[in-house]
């Protein structure tokens, strides 16, 4: 197994073990604390284990967390997905980027998300099953959810969708999610963050930018 960092999202890695095939199956490791740690991570900090089943062209996200976030790993066991991650931490010099990836249950590869960056996917096969280890207990006071079809994002979903959930489908875009987050803040810090503006040739702000792997 190895870990590759992300360019496009500051702190974010890819863990690609290597599935050791026979004429049983495969067998592959999909955790290693000890790599973990070499990048950085804290192996224990991670406290819920989850997984989604997913039929073709199911969508869910962009999910956000408020408050402290959370970072995650996730890693489709079974099928295949299109996973999109948007860096939404003002402080990262990857602020508003737009990163996609194709995870599947062949290559069993985990994506690690830090904390304060949205995040959805889209089933590609019949089923799939996308599994979640995430660094704090959920709570659904704190669940956020952006526009999967938000025009400024213009994320290249690959197929059309056939279901989501009705939170997911009357999400707000990412300019209003991020005005009410800044007026939360404004109410508890008494100063709001410095927002950019969500425009490519803006020079004063960073640019949304589109990366792929």
């Amino acid at each position: 197994m190895k870990a590759t960092g992300i360019p496009a999202i500051t702190g974010a890695y890819l863990f690609e073990p290597t599935p050791r095939a026979d004429e049983r199956g495969f067998f592959c490791r999909t955790f290693d604390a000890g790599l973990a740690r070499s990048v950085g991570l804290d192996p224990h900090a991670f406290v819920q284990d989850s997984v989604s089943r997913s039929a073709r062209g199911v969508l869910r996200g962009l999910h956000l967390r408020s408050g402290a976030g959370e970072a995650k790993l996730v890693r489709c066991s079974f099928g295949k997905i299109f996973d999109v991650v948007i860096d939404l931490r003002p402080d990262s010099p990857t602020y508003r980027t737009v990163a996609t990836f194709e995870l599947s249950g062949e290559t069993q590869t985990t994506l690690y998300i830090p904390a304060g960056c949205a995040h959805g996917f889209q089933a590609l096969t019949g089923t799939a099953d996308t599994s979640y280890r995430i660094d704090r207990p959920h709570d659904p006071a704190e669940d956020v959810t952006i526009a999967f079809d938000d025009p400024e994002l213009a994320i290249p979903w690959p197929l059309p969708v056939t279901l989501m959930s009705r939170r997911d489908r009357e999400a707000p875009s990412l300019a209003e999610v991020l005005k009410h987050e800044v007026l939360k803040h404004e109410v508890l810090k008494q100063e709001a963050p410095k927002q950019g503006a969500l425009r490519h040739e803006a020079p004063q702000h960073k640019a949304l930018k589109h990366e792929e792997k």
